[in-house]
């Protein structure tokens, strides 16, 4: 079972992060010498020092003197001590210095008054000024009090997340009362975990854990110093919000506080309540809008790939049928086995853009670079491409002397499928498809430019969204083409920008940082 590693809650109080005021409080309060004797012991010394003023004229000095040594006693010292010193020297002044010496008469009638003046003085002086002091030491421990929860407050406000809010609590508690607290949660459907956030070495047993559980469903404390299960060795103090609970705090405390120290701590409890009740909400609202957006995509999903499978699987399956049942001439055999083709490739891109979205999703996209020829590249993708470029100007633009770049090569092959086929989708037959690729100033840099409508200009910052279609366009697709571009573009630490051409179209342009290696260093 978890223990706190400091001492107990109700005794280091004083201790706090002003650790001079803390220390002096507690060399005043806990002096092993007794403070009466300490009293006693001054007074007479003082006595001693100046028993030659008793045979002379000036005995009364000796009072004066004695008067000062109750002033500075009633600094440091309580009150019994202080009255203790007080009368101490008005006996000795009277029995050692007054005449007739030795005894308690006083012959002289201005004497009498004297020493009755001196005993009052040294009473009310002493009172006072041990009040004056405890005053000052109040002030100082409320000033230090008002600091720790402007303290909290701050860090507090500069959190962020439910662990940097307990780390602060956890940190400012340790410093301010001398204990190590304990935060049990509960898990957002108003059950308490058994462990803590960021301890979960540390747990609760089970009838510890039906005392913590009393307090967050009562509000209340509960456990040691409590009439609730007072034989626990956790103190429960309930984490109550205005709209949520977000827990209990669970202190060790060898006794209980005071209710100047009780004031102090609930404060500081319902600091740290508020902050976690704020972030706790974040938290949940979070996790509902991620269940939201999950769902939309779901849904999204489930209704472009429902859609996006209908059409191709219907071709396949209705020329699959025509080529089994009906006795069709060779040119006719051709075209069907052609569209069941067309269709399957259809089918395999659209496998492939959700494979790779799967990959994206899941962080488990590695790039592999390897030198590579740009050319090859082209050649491959012209090919892959031979029917979809066919009704359109297609122009390959590479210099002569493009070295070797270092890419990975499946990737960069998937980057360009998709921004050659989606400029197919969405151009004119007849019109321009550019694709230009160069080197520059250390990076890959890969243009491809279209004579089609473009994007309306408020649209340009979601082209690379998942399921981004832009309205009123013909044909198909998930969406998820542009979205797979971007994301394999930065697994290559590249950037990617898409804006509309001067004149029509749209014109992608990518940067991927990238070695070379000319043709002449090959070995």
């Amino acid at each position: 079972m978890w223990a706190a590693e400091s001492l107990p809650l109700g005794y280091t109080f004083g201790m706090s992060r002003n650790k001079n005021i803390g220390s002096r409080v507690l060399r005043v309060v806990n002096h092993p010498v007794s403070h009466h004797a300490l009293a006693i012991v001054l007074v007479a010394a003082v006595a001693l020092i100046f028993a030659p003023f008793s045979t002379t004229l000036n005995y009364h000095v000796v009072s004066f003197i004695l008067l000062l040594l109750v002033s500075i006693l009633s600094t440091f010292l309580g009150i019994g001590p202080v009255l203790v010193a007080a009368t101490g020297s008005a006996v000795v002044w009277n029995f050692f210095f007054i005449p007739p010496h030795g005894t308690f008469h006083i012959e002289r009638a201005e004497d009498i008054l004297i020493f009755s003046l001196f005993f009052i003085i040294a009473l009310v002086n002493g009172i006072l000024t041990t009040r004056v002091r405890r005053q000052e030491v109040l002030a100082r421990e409320r000033e230090r009090r008002t600091n720790a929860l402007f303290q909290l407050t701050k860090e507090l406000s500069k959190a962020s997340g439910i662990d940097q809010v307990l780390q602060v609590a956890i940190d400012e508690i340790r410093d301010d009362f001398g204990t190590q607290p304990f935060f049990i949660l509960q898990d957002g459907n108003n059950i308490l975990h058994s462990s803590g956030r960021l301890q979960k070495e540390r747990s609760l047993s089970p009838e510890e854990y039906k005392v913590a559980e009393w307090a967050f469903r009562n509000s209340s404390v509960a456990g040691a110093h409590t009439p609730e299960s007072p034989d626990v060795a956790y103190t429960f103090y309930p984490l109550s919000g205005t709209r949520t609970n977000p827990g209990v705090l669970a202190v060790r405390q060898d006794a209980p506080m005071d209710p100047d120290q009780q004031s102090f701590w609930d404060t500081f409890v319902v600091q740290i309540s508020n902050a976690l009740e704020r972030e706790f909400l974040a938290e949940l609202a979070q996790k509902v809008r991620f269940l939201d957006e999950s769902d939309r995509l779901y849904r999204t999903l489930f209704n472009s790939i429902s859609h996006e499978l209908r059409i191709p699987v219907a071709t396949i399956m209705g020329a699959s049928d025509s080529i089994i049942n009906t006795a069709n001439g060779p040119e006719v055999q051709s075209a069907l086995c052609q569209e069941i083709f067309t269709a399957s490739m259809r089918l395999n891109r659209l496998i492939e853009n959700l494979l790779n979205m799967s990959r994206l999703e899941s962080g488990h996209i590695s790039v592999r670079p390897d030198w590579y020829d740009l050319t090859d590249l082209v050649n491959k993708l012209s090919e892959d491409l031979k029917e979809d470029l066919a009704p359109f100007d297609f122009q390959i633009r590479i210099p002569q002397a493009m070295p070797l770049v270092k890419i990975d090569y499946g990737l960069m092959e998937q980057v360009l499928y998709n921004l050659l086929f989606n400029a197919t989708q969405y151009t004119p037959e007849g019109s321009a498809i550019l694709l230009r690729i160069d080197y520059r100033n250390g990076e890959l840099v890969m243009e491809v430019e279209d004579e089609g409508p473009g994007f309306p200009e408020e649209e340009l910052k979601n082209v690379f969204r998942k399921f981004f279609r832009v309205d009123q366009r013909r044909t198909g697709g998930l969406g998820l083409g542009l979205s797979i571009v971007k994301g394999f573009v930065q697994a290559h630490g590249g950037t990617i920008e898409v804006t509309n051409g001067s004149g029509s179209g749209a014109h992608f342009l990518l940067r991927i940082p990238t070695q070379k290696q000319d043709l002449d260093t090959l070995a």
